[in-house]
């Protein structure tokens, strides 16, 4: 059978453009010397095919090298013309033709299938579809028995094994079924085997419940958010927008960029929407705490949106972070329209609700951002949707805060270390489960020392929350609550967090109410996972010459008890973290609180875990409220011997009352005293009015919340 041999994702005229920005200090002339550069160091390396080793081990990564390499070279062969480019893919696809059934499957077992390069088929799955796309661009300068070889002994064992050995695991919707069908029909499309590409498309039954148009319309919420979260997103992303190119130039008819109302779009947008400032991404659920846009997968989705979607300011401004594209037609569009633009600034996303679930009726999550006088983006994002599958955290209600460049309530991330062999292979430790999956380890509440739903993936999947409001165009004071209600027997919870912006202060306040029902007395655990050095605090507490971990229960087994202290009314604790001060004060409806200081790291004899600091308001009693506010301030600069301001305005926070209707608290400065309500009923809506009697007073609002404000 004769086979394509032209470039599946580049046309001539392209190509010929492509070329023009070789040596050009633009986007794309960086790209392409980054990537010759690159290219050039792993030539100089003799060919290498590998038989089988650990996950993440040498093996692993070669074969994985080899094919980014060859995705690189091969384009850098069409557009430089150097046939040395083209060699070196030619004769790596001949030597792994000669060796790939010689293999076998792979002798370490996983969860997942084997594969005879790597441990798992996904891993598999990734190679067969990079390495299709470079055998595209250089089978043109591959005689008909060389490209045949390849065919036979390469491609064909591997498709056969993708759809007929694993054929039960192809159309599962989940990121590796992204990959095994974008795999799968970008190779059919390479060697002219156009079945394989309508299998990919339309499933192996062609009845609609698998394929890659399957896989776009379950995978992700209506808003575009993907439920593993976005350290997966960005890894589904990637097969996501290259299959959907591909299929753009060779299934027009598909129309895919307008598919489901623009599926592909909105959920690129949903991507982008969730990272920080500086570009990374929060660490939801199991991920990494460093992975952000600059990851080249979110750079082919950055590109490809502007060249299908449109460019504007915040497109440019992840360009800007990225400071490359896609060497792609599409990246070629994105890096002219950044060189017209003039003074491109950093993205400030605006604030967005992302609902979950196919019908967007499973929660949310909801990324808050405002910005302070000098233009500094302070994002709080707070999860209240549904478990993230097999790598869903127990952490509903759970938070994180960034600004001044930082993550300030931080997230642990997932226990792993990714790649290094070492560390139990790269993969996923059992502290992932006995600490970072544990909801001691985020920033809200545990109760009763026990995780949320009791670290049972079946009950968390059974239950998710209940969005209450998520309001944000007010100048000077932004909100979003949510319910978590069956997370743990016999409770309800909700939380309302908030940004507050006044002339008085120096920056937006973040203000936190934590509110658990219940029936009997129990332990509150109101933790706040944070990094940098404690400055103060207004409570005497007990450093413990000798340490022992805060409980033998699951999370808690793995923290030290640092110290510990009585806190009556307001606590207040105060740490630096690199340039800022930060001034948390916080108390509880229940008059006996207790801070403790808490460091990661008990019960770890191999040092799998992160030392990382965090400090606990331990409150007991019946149905509570914790209420807390964190002030951003000052400024240090050790090289000059400078601090101004290491000392917060706020002064106190008190809960005067909460009820099923409701919730008061009141903060103040020295100066003036606000009084923050806040609607507790699920029915309310924007245009309700609010009556609560608490403490003897009855205080009246409109809307979910307000905020009354007198000077002392």
């Amino acid at each position: 059978m004769s086979t394509l041999v032209q470039p599946i994702l580049l046309s001539e005229s392209e190509i010929a453009e492509l070329r023009k920005e070789v040596g050009r200090d633009t986007l794309m002339g960086k790209a392409i010397a980054k990537n010759i550069k690159d290219v050039e160091a792993f030539m100089k390396l003799p060919l290498e095919v590998p038989g089988h080793g650990e996950a993440g081990g040498y093996e692993h990564n070669r074969h994985k090298q080899n094919y980014q390499y060859m995705n690189l070279a091969a384009r850098l062969f069409l557009i430089t013309g150097e046939d040395r480019y083209g060699k070196f893919v030619r004769d790596l696809l001949a030597l792994y033709a000669e060796l790939y059934l010689t293999f076998g499957f792979h002798v370490q077992k996983n969860t997942n299938p084997t594969g005879r390069l790597f441990h798992q088929i996904l891993n598999e799955h990734v190679w067969l579809m990079f390495t299709s796309i470079a055998y595209s661009c250089v089978a043109s300068s591959m005689t008909e028995e060389e490209r045949q070889n390849v065919i036979d002994r390469l491609f064909q064992p591997m498709l056969d094994m993708f759809v007929e050995k694993y054929g039960h695991d192809f159309d599962r919707i989940h990121n590796h079924g992204i990959w095994a069908v974008a795999a799968v029909g970008t190779c059919g499309l390479a060697i002219n085997r156009p079945e394989y590409l309508e299998k990919s498309v339309f499933g192996l039954a062609n009845n609609g419940t698998g394929g890659f148009l399957a896989q776009i319309s379950q995978l992700f919420a209506p808003s575009g958010y993907y439920i593993e979260g976005p350290y997966y997103h960005r890894y589904a992303i990637r097969p996501l927008c290259l299959f959907a190119e591909i299929l753009h130039r060779h299934r027009p008819e598909l129309d895919i960029f307008n598919y489901k109302d623009g599926v592909i779009g909105t959920t690129v947008k949903a991507l982008l929407a969730t990272a920080y400032p500086n570009g990374e991404f929060p660490a939801l659920n199991d991920a990494s705490r460093t992975m952000g846009i600059t990851d080249i997968g979110v750079q082919v989705a950055v590109s490809q949106y502007a060249s299908h979607y449109g460019v504007d300011e915040n497109l440019l401004g992840m360009a800007k972070i990225q400071d490359s594209v896609w060497m792609h037609q599409c990246g070629l569009e994105l890096s002219r329209a950044y060189e017209k633009a003039s003074d491109v600034g950093l993205p400030f996303w605006p604030s967005v609700e992302l609902n979950e679930g196919p019908n967007g009726d499973r929660g949310a999550q909801g990324f808050m951002r405002v910005q302070d006088k000098n233009k500094d983006v302070f994002q709080l994002v707070m999860n209240y949707g549904q478990h993230g599958m097999g790598h869903g955290n127990f952490d509903t209600l759970g938070i994180s805060y960034f600004n001044r460049g930082d993550e300030v309530l931080r997230e642990y991330g997932f226990g792993r270390w990714v790649n290094v062999e070492p560390k139990f292979g790269g993969r996923y430790l059992d502290e992932n489960k006995t600490y970072a999956r544990q909801t001691i380890a985020h920033n809200l509440v545990t109760i009763d020392e026990t995780c949320q739903n009791y670290f049972d993936v079946e009950r968390a999947d059974s239950v998710h929350g209940l969005p209450h409001f998520f309001e944000t165009q007010s100048e000077n004071l932004v909100g979003m609550s949510a319910f978590a209600n069956g997370h743990f027997d016999g409770f309800g919870q909700q939380r309302s967090v908030f940004m507050f912006k006044h002339d008085e202060l120096e920056a937006p306040l973040l203000i936190d109410l934590f509110r658990l029902t219940g029936e009997g007395e129990h332990q509150y655990d109101y933790s706040h996972q944070y990094e940098g050095q404690i400055v103060r605090t207004n409570f005497e507490y007990q450093a413990h010459a000798e340490l022992n971990t805060l409980s033998d229960e699951l999370g808690y087994r793995h923290l030290w008890n640092v110290a510990e202290g009585e806190a009556k009314d307001t606590a207040l604790v105060s740490w630096l973290q690199n340039n800022t001060y930060y001034t948390w004060l916080g108390t509880s409806s229940n008059d006996n609180g207790k801070v403790i200081f808490t460091r990661s790291g008990a019960n770890d004899p191999s040092f799998n875990l992160r030392s990382v600091p965090s400090f606990i308001l331990r409150s007991k009693g019946e149905s509570t409220l914790f209420a807390s506010v964190l002030e951003t301030h000052g400024y240090f600069n050790e090289e000059f011997e400078q601090s101004v301001n290491a000392r917060g305005l706020v002064q106190s926070i008190e809960v005067i009352g909460h009820n099923a209707q409701g919730s008061v608290v009141s903060f103040a400065t020295d100066k003036t005293r606000f009084t923050l309500m806040v609607s507790n009923n699920p029915e309310a809506s924007k245009d309700s009015t609010h009556s609560v009697e608490v403490a003897g007073k009855t205080y009246t609002w409109a809307g979910y919340f307000a905020v009354e404000q007198e000077t002392l």
